[in-house]
């Protein structure tokens, strides 16, 4: 054989041996993992989920090409304790020393055990869950907590999404995993007229809304705010949030990564109260219009309004494109896990609160088996629980009586059937009791709150 024809052959069989490798390795590696977190979002705050007003084109595209839940729950009521469940897998009452403060002590957080696997790990944004936010806590290569952004007439996540983009571009061969977890719609809602005047056109008619936002129109003009007015200032703050998530998804694809990247959006908990019972009405207090849907209550509520959230998972070709799960019931609290299954992670912590619901984000429905819990970390604080369509809340410290709701047939929580259901307060109770028996007796805090 004619040496240069060898040659040739032998540097063609490689060539495709090559590329053979390459495609092995690109199937055995792990998807990539963007999480987009809004703050105080509520359930019914966006186009897809509802909301007569908003203009959320971005998130309403990723809802289309991925599967919407409608009975997805945080692990807690405020800030810390939602990210405590995430982070962990773990119930954030389980903490004797809160989070926010302390941070995870010797539990193991999601982002550790990615780390292990071979992820590149970012976090951008709001912090909240220790006091050390330096590069490497948690397993975290690289950390930067942001606050509002310099330019405020772009929003003001707009820097945050800057440096998670930036992440991105430079972890592009991945695998890699990021929080990219904003401030919007936190209190207070100021935001620039730049993005208010897209909404000029808004006059609110409340007939538009649900029964349970109409308190907080009330407390609205009570303390002097004009409802078109805040309106248009409240959907402002969650339009800059749709306009990062578009930019985040245009990159996405610039880069080649849709594929093999799974992309989720949601929110820590439900929307704020326009005026706090403690601290009363502020500057910017009538801003605050942040819609639940149906739901009964808010952040601070372990109602339904303040625990169900949007939740939006994409992942081309794994998960459906455009349904929409209104059946099976998911949570934060199962966020370790399910992550850990999709990236072949096999060693968990032994203890977990959560569960493995990776089946239900590619569109199997089944029963979940684990009950969720909700308490803040103060003893003798009010717990609830959700067991199948059932939702009990104990009163504190013993003293008033329970709630029990049918959530298949009353999700505002509006009739309290525990006296026609007895048996059912007294089993879930129990369970309930039972597992309050397993927290701390007494919390401790560093700050006033």
């Amino acid at each position: 054989m004619d040496i240069k024809i060898y040659l040739l052959a032998i540097a063609v069989l490689l060539s495709f041996a090559t590329i053979s490798v390459e495609a092995q390795e690109t199937d055995q590696r792990p998807p990539n993992i963007v999480f987009l977190f809004a703050d105080d979002l509520g359930f019914g705050d966006l186009g897809c989920y509802g909301h007569p007003y908003a203009r959320t084109p971005a998130i309403d595209q990723l809802a289309k090409e991925g599967t919407r839940f409608t009975q997805f729950y945080v692990t807690g009521v405020t800030c810390n304790p939602s990210r405590t469940g995430i982070m962990t897998g773990l119930f954030p009452a389980r903490f004797p020393k809160y989070a926010a403060d302390f941070g995870f002590g010797n539990r193991t957080t999601i982002t550790e055990l990615l780390k292990e696997r071979g992820y590149r790990i970012g976090h951008f944004g709001k912090w909240h869950i220790g006091p050390d936010d330096s590069d490497g806590t948690y397993g975290i290569d690289e950390i930067k907590t942001i606050g509002k952004s310099r330019h405020k007439s772009a929003g003001r996540d707009d820097d945050l999404y800057s440096a998670a983009i930036d992440f991105i571009k430079d972890n592009r061969d991945g695998p890699f995993y990021v929080n990219v977890w904003g401030h919007a719609t936190h209190f207070p809602v100021n935001t620039p007229a730049e993005l208010a005047d897209h909404f000029n056109d808004v006059t609110v008619d409340r007939n538009d809304f649900a029964p349970t936002m109409q308190h907080k129109f009330d407390e609205c003009l009570k303390i002097g705010g004009d409802l078109d007015e805040s309106m248009r200032q409240y959907l402002g703050d969650v339009y800059q949030i749709d306009l990062n998530v578009g930019r985040v998804l245009k990159l996405i694809d610039e880069l080649g990564l849709r594929e093999n990247t799974i992309v989720v959006f949601s929110s820590d908990h439900g929307p704020a109260p326009v005026a706090l019972e403690n601290k009363g009405a502020r500057e910017f207090s009538n801003n605050m219009l942040g819609y639940a849907g149906e739901f009964r209550g808010g952040k601070h509520d372990q109602y339904e309004g303040g625990t169900r959230v949007p939740f939006i998972v994409r992942w081309p070709g794994q998960v459906k494109a455009g349904r929409v799960d209104s059946s099976n019931v998911c949570s934060f609290v199962d966020w370790l896990p399910t992550l850990c299954s999709i990236a072949g992670i096999e060693e968990l912590p032994q203890q977990l609160d959560g569960e493995n619901v990776s089946n239900i984000w590619l569109g199997s429905d089944r029963e979940r088996t684990k009950p969720l819990f909700w308490k803040t970390s103060a003893t003798g604080s009010t717990p609830a629980m959700r067991v199948g369509k059932w939702k009990l809340h104990l009163p504190r410290k013993q003293r008033g009586e329970p709630e029990l709701y049918d959530l298949s047939l009353d999700p505002s929580e509006s009739n309290n059937i525990a006296e026609d259901h007895p048996e059912v307060v007294d089993r879930l109770g129990k369970t309930l009791q039972a597992w309050i028996a397993e927290l701390p007796a007494n919390y401790e805090k560093t700050k006033k709150r």
